[in-house]
């Protein structure tokens, strides 16, 4: 025979498991401020949000703006990081409209002063590139222009390759220097 003193601690926690369960059931639905990102799980403050993308057509010789869904942290280094992943799901796409390197993707973005963002890409953006003056520009316009319309401030970027300066993207587009974003917007009107 089990002892009363047994019985009533698990008639108690019976009692206790029903109650929560009944109290889950009855909670509202909330939206929350934190949720789920591409961060290994960890929850980040944002929301989703539609973004505008600078898309390049190869065939076309164009760039053209799209807008896409995505979970947009507040952290100016995140959103710039989600921002341009999102570009990159683009070209990953088959048929892509502008195919890059199979696994490219940003490392992180880092910020000098509140305007130059430095935006670490890994091995497989440059070592995957198609080589062409006309593509590998189409990239980082893209790349600067997608920054400067999803995150405020930004004036100038630098890329990265796993952490180091590259000379060139592919063999064609400098990678050594500070792009400016008002210059790259001049460049693209004539692609537009």
């Amino acid at each position: 025979m089990i002892p009363r003193h047994f019985q009533i601690a698990i008639g108690l926690l019976l009692l206790t498991i029903l109650i929560i369960g009944i109290s889950l059931t009855r909670v509202p639905n909330q939206q929350f401020v934190l949720e789920r990102g591409q961060f290994g799980g960890t929850g980040f403050a944002g929301k989703r949000e539609e973004i505008r993308l600078l898309v390049a057509y190869d065939e076309e010789q164009r760039l053209r703006w799209r807008y896409a869904e995505a979970f947009m942290p507040e952290d100016r280094s995140l959103r710039a990081r989600e921002a341009v992943r999102s570009l990159l799901a683009q070209y990953s796409q088959n048929p892509s409209p502008h195919p890059i390197g199979k696994g490219a993707d940003v490392k992180d973005v880092y910020w000098i002063g509140g305007d130059t963002a430095v935006v670490d890409m890994t091995p497989q953006f440059a070592d995957g590139h198609p080589s062409g003056v006309l593509v590998e520009q189409f990239t980082i316009a893209s790349l600067v222009e997608t920054l400067n319309a999803n995150v405020a401030g930004v004036s100038k970027v630098k890329i990265l390759i796993n952490g180091q300066e590259q000379e060139t993207l592919a063999g064609h587009a400098d990678l050594m220097s500070f792009y400016q974003t008002a210059a790259v917007h001049e460049l693209i009107k004539e692609f537009e």
